[in-house]
């Protein structure tokens, strides 16, 4: 399978075609823009309301035609053996396909480029020497700064021709990294395509060690799902959602680049923060205990104590007449509205109705006529208001929140056998607050709110959901995004291996059922395209302690010296070290991550600031000018970089509120390497590192 770089440009020349290919395919993409652009709606529209609708939706085509520059516009082609219908390729009718980010058409509505997502692009990412998929050659073409300098067949149906694995694609994933987190439409494998195409009606659970492309596979799959069922998801929505907002603006180029524009984008605590402002925080034993699934019967519970069985009747004035409702009749309709376990809220607007109707079951028996605007008054009226106020009155989900936390004797009688004293004691505000405005709310006690306020109203509910570092999420929190997604599906995405919270989930069946979604398929990923052979293997060692019984990662690049931890004479040595480490890695070419404990930040930034480096902060863009990037180990998680300085493994340990969550974290910032890991350690290295032998 050879590559070919030359720069004939006789038309002849196979690599002199596919540039004019791109070149007319470009062109054409321009001429869609302008055509999009020219678009007169004056005469079509009957009202301003349609007007705007239809311009913003001209706006978001125009947008999504822009070509990126630095994007190829496609990245392969597909020769068959035999022709494929219209209904496989977007209306194209033939043989050979141009396989791209987005489709492209000529000024007869030819295709140039088909959608990477269309079925007759499938065999691109799927097709092999044992199944050919009718496929006879497999193209892939070589880019550098969007110029196209390359190209690589396979000739999948020739017998005679060996396997052999894609330099291309090897120099694709080993591109050095500049900007954001790079879309991998070009080099998705057979068993990441097979999760991106799964089915929308079902939810995927992806278990992914460090560098298989897990957050990459579940990005594509929302740009799939929103390719073969976008009328479907634009009436319902989808959301991403991830760990802090580091990580969503370093992925949030991707979709762009996929010809997404509309996918929404959050953090767990972004969902909750609706309800009230969050001000304060927890200590790791209150947040553990206000994250556990016990809560939520707690909160259950504490919301239907507000409800009391009537010993009144209800006695309705109608102009000269008295309707009485007796007490043991409201007692049956309250019972059963408690049965039904109906959202409390709910129930809090059926009960007067419910009251109002037997008023108007009595008007009729006494021979009255009364309909539905006569119900309505009834219900409306004083005595039923003051008697729905009584049995069922309307709850404030932050008040209710607030009670429980602050008194003693309500929380134990709603957590009775639920929670100790000593976890309820845990939970109880020192100082209890005032109002709910002046509360210093904990991230924990929003998604408690959350929680209480879905008890009383239903929360909205989204076509589709991307649950992204899903290991650090608390049972509560599983809770909050499972609610936005009951009617819908979700791609659930994680690495137990990294959970670093000291709430982090032990098992994908334990974090599906509190999600809602206990019928999820669980896929692994075990093959590594991102961090070398070694550094991963060094990584791994921690692997038995942190996460017993996890596959290991088999990284498919083999990346001689990647990997070098070296131990300086003290903690006065190691800044200097550590700055050394970095001005190396500086030498080579693209993104440079420095990796501390949190605690070590201030100290690393004056150190760089004193030897003239200019730094970034995570999810700031690397650019050719600004390539170092100086990262608190909490936030390392989801983020690369071509090269990685560690500094002081212990450091990031102790930085832990107990030794598996500080393995965890070293297992992460260990993980973040594309192309090289230096380690530099005063203090000793953790015992399940052990010596490397490395120098």
């Amino acid at each position: 399978m050879p590559a070919h770089e030359h720069e004939s440009d006789t038309t002849t020349d196979p690599l002199a075609r596919e540039r004019a290919h791109l070149a007319a395919s470009r062109a054409a993409l321009r001429a869609m823009r302008e055509d999009a652009q020219a678009l007169d709606i004056r005469d079509v529209t009957a009202n301003w309301v349609n007007a705007a609708v239809l311009q913003a939706q001209i706006d978001e085509r125009i947008k999504s035609l822009a070509d990126l520059s630095h994007t190829p516009l496609f990245f392969g082609r597909l020769d068959y053996l035999h022709p494929v219908g219209a209904e496989q390729a977007e209306g194209a009718e033939g043989e050979q396909f141009y396989i791209g980010r987005r489709h492209v058409h000529d000024a007869d509505g030819d295709p140039m480029v088909i959608d990477w997502r269309a079925p007759v692009s499938q065999p691109f990412y799927r097709a092999s020497k044992k199944d050919p998929q009718d496929v006879g050659q497999r193209r892939r073409f070589g880019y550098t700064g969007g110029e196209l300098t390359a190209y690589e067949d396979e000739h999948l149906s020739d017998p005679t021709e060996a396997a052999q694995t894609s330099k291309l694609l090897q120099a694709e994933i080993e591109r050095p990294r500049v900007g954001p987190m790079r879309d991998i439409v070009a080099t998705i494998q057979p068993e990441q395509d097979e999760i991106v195409r799964s089915g929308l009606g079902g939810t995927v659970c992806v278990q992914g060690g460090p560098g298989t492309g897990k957050t990459a596979v579940g990005l594509h799959r929302v740009a799939y799902l929103l390719y073969a069922h976008r009328e479907r998801l634009a009436r319902t929505g989808t959301l991403v959602i991830g760990p802090n907002r580091s990580f969503l603006h370093y992925i949030e180029q991707v979709l762009p680049a996929l010809g997404e524009l509309e996918v929404k984008q959050a953090t767990v605590d972004d969902l909750v923060a609706a309800h009230v402002e969050v001000r304060g925080t927890d200590a790791a034993e209150a947040a553990v205990v206000k994250g556990d699934a016990r809560m939520a019967e707690v909160l259950r519970r504490a919301i239907r104590s507000h409800v009391t069985l009537p010993t009144e009747p209800v006695m309705v004035v109608r102009g000269s007449r008295r309707w009485r409702v007796p007490a043991y009749e409201l007692e049956e309709m309250v019972t059963e509205l408690l049965a039904r376990d109906m959202r409390y809220g709910a129930a809090h607007e059926a009960l007067p109705q419910r009251i109002a109707h037997a008023v108007l079951v009595r008007m009729e028996e006494a021979g009255e006529a009364p309909d539905d605007r006569v119900q309505n008054a009834v219900a409306r009226t004083p005595a039923v208001k003051a008697a729905v106020k009584a049995i069922w009155p309307a709850v404030d989900p932050a008040k209710l929140v607030l009670r429980l936390l602050s008194d003693p004797e309500f929380l134990a009688a709603h957590a009775d056998g639920l929670l100790t004293e000593d976890e309820q004691k845990t939970i109880l505000w020192t100082k209890p607050a005032r109002s709910v405005k002046s509360a210093k709310w904990s991230a924990a006690d929003a998604v408690l709110i959350d929680e209480a306020s879905d008890l009383v109203a239903r929360t909205h509910s989204l076509g589709h959901v991307v649950l992204d570092e899903a290991q650090d999420l608390s049972p509560m929190q599983y809770r909050a995004v499972g609610r936005r997604c009951t009617t819908g599906s979700a791609t659930v995405l994680g690495d137990l291996a990294q959970g670093t919270t000291p709430w982090s989930t032990e098992s994908w069946a334990q974090a599906l059922h509190h999600l809602g979604k206990e019928d999820a398929v669980v896929e692994e990923l075990t093959a590594g395209f991102r961090v070398p052979r070694e550094v991963i293997a060094y990584a791994s060692r921690l692997l038995p302690v942190i996460s017993p019984g996890l596959a290991e990662v088999e990284s498919v690049r083999e990346s001689p010296g990647s990997l070098a931890v070296r131990e300086v004479a003290g903690p006065a040595a190691l800044d200097a070290a550590v700055l050394a480490a970095c001005e190396e890695s500086l030498t080579q070419e693209g993104s440079i991550g420095l990796i501390a404990a949190d605690a070590r930040i201030p100290a690393l930034a004056e150190a760089l600031t004193a030897a003239g480096h200019a730094y970034l902060s995570p999810g700031e863009e690397t650019t050719a000018e600004s390539r170092l990037t100086l990262v608190p180990a909490s936030l390392a998680k989801g983020l690369e970089y071509d090269y990685v300085v560690l500094d002081e493994p212990a450091a990031v340990v102790d930085g832990e509120p107990d030794e598996r969550t500080g393995l965890r974290r070293l297992y992460v910032a260990l993980t973040r390497a594309v192309s090289g890991l230096t380690v530099v350690h005063a203090t000793g290295l953790p015992e399940a590192l052990g010596d490397t032998g490395v120098r």
